[in-house]
């Protein structure tokens, strides 16, 4: 992948979250990980990344807040967000997208359905 994109990973369960970042570095993308919410955001704004994949059930701040933080502060160069949850999504989603995520995916979910909605929504300008 000449363009490789960047993601951030922020969820609380390390081995989810290692699981992730194996399965996504060998995709092609360049992962980066956060274990709260505090890390997640202090990580978003440092790092330059195409997207964050944010689980809502943090410590700390919680993953609607961390997108929320995002997207007020970095405005249109906020990258996209795809929270996880495994909480019912549609009632779940009017939140996710009132914090500035773009899409919200239930947990537990298939790699391949992972894999096409980060190719979606990297796709998207």
């Amino acid at each position: 992948m000449a363009d490789r994109k960047r993601i951030l990973i922020a969820d609380d369960d390390p081995d989810l979250l290692e699981l992730l970042k194996m399965d996504l570095s060998f995709q092609g993308y360049e992962v980066l990980a956060a274990m709260d919410g505090r890390e997640a955001l202090a990580a978003a704004q440092k790092e330059s990344v195409d997207l964050i994949l944010l689980d809502v059930m943090m410590p700390f701040i919680d993953g609607y807040h961390v997108a929320y933080e995002i997207t007020a502060k970095m405005g249109p160069n906020a990258p996209k967000i795809v929270i996880m949850t495994s909480r019912d999504t549609v009632r779940e989603k009017g939140i996710a997208l009132m914090s500035g995520a773009m899409m919200v995916i239930q947990k537990p979910f298939g790699m391949a359905e992972l894999h096409k909605t980060l190719e979606d929504i990297l796709a998207k300008a």
